[in-house]
């Protein structure tokens, strides 16, 4: 790089890039001899005299040459703003920023602008609110992007969101979100913690979304680092085309509402290769918006991440969620791994998860989340609006460890159709939390504070409200000792049309009272290819079931009865009986 009048950092041409020109303009010579002999010398050299121009016409920008200094004092808001407008009026390029601590508030980045910072660059937030954008009741974070095309961050440097600034570490956050009276615990459900715990610690007045992309066409972000970011990481909103790719995003886990990516009615997003560590979720689609549109067309892949809410978080919002695809992950130490929310009207449609591990536990304190590893559920948050449906979505080669059991709780107004779990191991664990934490569901955001935390005994699998439900290869375990609240294996109410093949497992700690598979108020059901694990007492547990069609090939040898109550309407061949193995 060479310095070009001070102002600009331009690509120095080369003795191999002027001869590969000359090549160039050589052949065409050749090629049209007739019109190269009218060719003067005074025509060469203009030519030859354009193609420097064009070779020095600027692309890189430096801040420091536009007034930005890195001594991790001073506040270059404006001298960055001043660079990027500069890029952008030139016709686009690269704004270099250098080795160095540049502090900053909120800057915009425009069309054709790359924001590239040099390893050793950081871009830290300012600690002054008065620095950052506010319009209206907005307040945006450190890199703001509206109605741009073709605009990236990339390089190896940090950009510092400066959230620990804005946090009171010594105080706890808890909302009035729920009713402890309702919980297993009662009124001592949260509000018995003595010690700080897992946080979430309490929110000064702060800077909005870190990152914030509205209603752009074609972003990158690539291979910089992020942390500490002070509220939403990186938010993308009604934004067409965006990759996101080898983004370390290592925000404090005790701090809420600091997604790593939050992706709100938005389409033809890759995410990939990304370590996110966030607390509240770790990558979230949804289809809030200020715009009619869907969310679609949506790529997770090879990622890890750590949350204090959900791993994976699709829904709420009005707008529908179709097409989303999230694969090749590692989730661990988080309240939830892959969660499906609607409290709307918006429907989810079309979403495939596969090839996943998840740790998930319980954690003290305000966070949503009670160490499901799945979670599927629909509740109403507003009056007089119908939650939306969730459709077509399959769990396939997923390996889990976790304190409580997968969740998939509709309601009698929304019926979740075509679901299908295929290749799952559960292995459930006791927690030191239990007694504090434990045995409840959790169904937040509610506009009814009944169904926010309930107490409820918690199964291998819960499925309520379903229609179409597959369960394929679904091992469940249990890791002694267990808290009585583990119940059935397998528990499903209001349901039709269950198919489960291939299971194997027992119940957890209800002893004569549990079931490797409960079924309630449901019709239109089969068992085939299944086996009471060691330890079963009962194998299946029926109260108003109709059109029980098949109970086949399964080896309940190690149960200590079959069913309950003991004659069942099942069509019953090839079966392995208590005895006879």
């Amino acid at each position: 790089m060479t310095r070009n009048e001070g102002t600009r950092i331009t690509a120095a041409p080369t003795a191999l890039t002027r001869t590969a020109s000359e090549h160039r303009f050589r052949r065409a010579l050749n090629g049209y001899s007739c019109l190269a002999a009218r060719f003067s010398l005074l025509s060469w050299f203009l030519l030859v005299g354009s193609l420097e121009e064009i070779r020095a016409q600027p692309s890189v920008f430096n801040i420091v040459d536009y007034g930005a200094k890195g001594d991790g004092r001073t506040v270059n808001t404006q001298a960055i703003n001043k660079a990027i407008e500069a890029c952008a009026k030139s016709g686009g390029g690269t704004v270099w920023v250098p080795s160095g601590e540049f502090r900053s508030g909120t800057i915009r980045l425009l069309s054709n602008v790359n924001l590239h910072l040099d390893s050793g660059a950081v871009l830290k937030g300012s600690d002054n609110l008065a620095d950052y954008l506010q319009e209206g009741e907005s307040r945006y974070g450190l890199v703001l992007a509206r109605n741009a095309e073709n605009v990236s961050i990339t390089g190896h440097g940090v950009l510092d969101g400066n959230g620990t600034y804005f946090m009171d570490l010594n105080k706890k956050r808890v909302e009035d979100d729920f009713d402890g009276q309702f919980t297993r615990q009662g009124k001592a459900y949260i509000h018995g913690d003595k010690e700080m715990g897992d946080g979430p610690v309490l929110p000064k007045d702060r800077p909005g979304n870190m990152f914030v992309f509205s209603e752009c066409r074609t972003i990158l972000m690539r291979d910089v680092i992020v942390k500490d970011s002070p509220m939403w990481t990186i938010h993308i909103a009604d934004t067409d085309g965006a990759e996101i790719s080898g983004v370390p995003i290592l925000n404090e886990l005790p701090y809420a509402n600091n997604d790593g990516i939050h992706c709100t009615t938005s389409r033809n997003i890759r995410i990939s290769d990304c370590d996110i560590r966030a607390g509240d979720d770790g990558i979230c689609v949804t289809g809030f918006g200020s715009k009619k549109g869907v969310s679609e067309n949506v790529t997770v892949s090879n990622c890890t991440i750590q949350s204090r809410s959900s791993g994976i978080r699709v829904g709420y919002g009005a707008n529908n969620i179709r097409n989303l695809v999230f694969q090749n992950l590692v989730i661990y130490g988080s309240n939830r791994g892959l969660g499906i929310f609607t409290r709307d009207q918006g429907t989810i449609e079309n979403v495939l998860f596969s090839n996943i591990t998840i740790d998930t536990r319980l954690h003290t304190g305000h966070w949503w989340g009670n160490g499901e590893p799945i979670h599927v559920s629909a509740v109403p948050i507003y009056e007089n609006v119908t939650s939306g449906v969730i459709r077509n979505v399959r769990f396939s080669n997923i390996v889990a460890r976790s304190e409580s059991g997968i969740v998939v709780h509709g309601q009698k107004e929304t019926v979740f159709e075509d679901l299908c779990f295929d290749n799952i191991h559960l292995t459930l664990l006791p927690s030191r939390l239990d007694a504090s934490y434990g045995g409840n569901f959790d169904l937040r955001p509610t506009l009814d504070k009944a169904k926010a935390i309930f107490k409820h005994d918690i199964p291998g699998m819960f499925l309520r409200y379903v229609n179409g439900v597959r369960i394929r290869d679904f091992e469940l375990e249990w890791v002694e000792p267990l808290s009585d609240f583990f119940s059935h294996g397998i528990e499903a109410e209001d349901f039709e049309d269950l198919r489960v093949d291939g299971f194997k497992g027992k119940q957890g700690s209800k002893g004569a009272t549990g079931a490797a598979v409960a079924l309630t108020r449901g019709r239109n059901v089969s068992l085939r290819n299944c086996e009471a694990a060691p330890g079963t007492e009962t194998f299946l547990l029926v109260s108003e079931v109709t059109d029980q069609r098949l109970l086949v090939n399964n080896d309940l040898s190690r149960a200590r009865r079959i069913s309950q109550p003991a004659k069942t309407s099942f069509s019953s061949e090839g079966n392995l009986l208590p005895g006879k193995r």
